[in-house]
């Protein structure tokens, strides 16, 4: 994948499609026509990808009755907007992070990425065992939509740095690219927080505009090039401990489905949120290794002092959730808390515990 063509993409304005592209979905011999709005350059690896996975699994799942035709981002509308224009009406379906949503409601923001929060199994655990997905339905009907996780990237990176980090006092009034509840947890140790698309973070550090900045991980992180001028590389990432990827339909689309097709669009949504995970966990590690032995990238590990830090001001977040006027993003919170508090329990024993059991100085036969 070339850089150039994602860059070239993402920069597309909205398109000027004609009246009769953007009409009312057609419904002829039982088949429904729907518009999947990306957040995302065509085919960009990571998300890209998994946007038009989602398009052909829904497809598939519902024997053609429902046919999904992916509009990247900026032609039909451009990526911010997807959220608003499902909402409307001007296209059917969406493909983003809720992570983008923060400007809608605050309690939006733990259905995606929580600092020192949830791995990407335990997030889908909260939606499926833990009662987050009742509160994830309830907080989009509000804005007219049916939402489902349907990916995660795993853990995400801390980022790309100009220069080296060693300690809090080197993020002061530092220009950084991250979004969601990061964005909220970095302001707080007095980073100049910027929103702005995996593209543009590009040309942003490039420029000098940006000192540094996340976007997903190596994989997509590469195809992006920004390798080429930043070449700090930080991790983990305790920002965002995985990201979910998500879809949602307009809430009218969605109750005029019958109960087969509903099941079908769910299916194939719940269905690819393990596939993408393991894609991105694969591609990950690959992009890693040729991130190191072929573009002379330098892997730092994230400063301890600063994840400390970093858990302290999200501390300082939750209390502000916690306090919000909306009752229903205090509802959000609890659960989400409730729900970590039990991984916190469990995962010394069992995912953690592991992976020290697995990193012990013994000869495994793959020296």
């Amino acid at each position: 994948m070339k850089r150039r063509s994602f860059l070239t993409k993402a920069g597309l304005g909205a398109a000027g499609l004609t009246a009769a592209t953007l009409a009312a979905p057609a419904i002829a011999q039982d088949v429904r026509k729907w518009r999947l709005v990306s957040a995302w350059p065509r085919n960009l690896p990571g998300p890209g990808v998994a946007a038009q996975m989602l398009a052909d699994r829904i497809t598939a799942l519902s024997g053609g009755r429902i046919e999904v035709e992916l509009f990247a981002a900026g032609e039909i509308v451009p990526g911010p907007g997807v959220f608003d224009a499902v909402a409307e009406g001007t296209a059917e379906i969406y493909h983003a992070v809720p992570a983008y949503w923060g400007s809608k409601s605050k309690g939006i923001l733990l259905f995606g990425s929580q600092p020192l929060g949830l791995t990407a199994i335990e997030q889908h655990g909260w939606m499926l065992q833990g009662g987050g997905q009742a509160l994830y339905d309830e907080m989009y009907g509000r804005f007219g939509l049916k939402p489902f996780l349907c990916g995660n990237s795993g853990p995400q990176w801390a980022g790309w740095f100009r220069n080296e980090i060693t300690s809090l006092d080197d993020l002061k009034g530092l220009k950084y690219r991250t979004t969601g509840l990061n964005s909220e947890v970095m302001s707080k140790l007095g980073v100049a927080v910027e929103a702005m698309s995996g593209p543009a973070m590009f040309q942003a550090l490039q420029s000098g505009a940006l000192d540094a900045g996340e976007f997903i991980g190596p994989w997509s992180d590469s195809a992006l090039g920004l390798y080429q001028v930043a070449t700090n590389y930080y991790g983990p990432g305790p920002g965002e401990p995985s990201s979910a990827e998500e879809c949602a339909i307009n809430l009218d689309v969605w109750n005029d489905l019958p109960d087969d097709l509903k099941q079908a669009v769910a299916a194939a949504a719940e269905s690819l949120y393990n596939p993408v995970l393991a894609e991105y966990n694969t591609k990950h590690a690959l992009a890693l290794r040729e991130l190191v032995s072929q573009h002379g990238v330098t892997l730092r590990e994230w400063p301890e002092e600063i994840t400390i830090a970093m858990g302290n001001a999200m501390g300082e977040v939750i209390g502000e959730l916690r306090a919000s006027e909306d009752e229903l993003v205090r509802r959000i919170t609890e659960s989400f808390l409730e729900y970590r508090k039990l991984m916190v329990e469990y995962a010394p024993w069992a995912d953690n515990g592991q992976m020290n059991m697995r990193g012990l100085d013994y000869n495994y036969g793959d020296a």
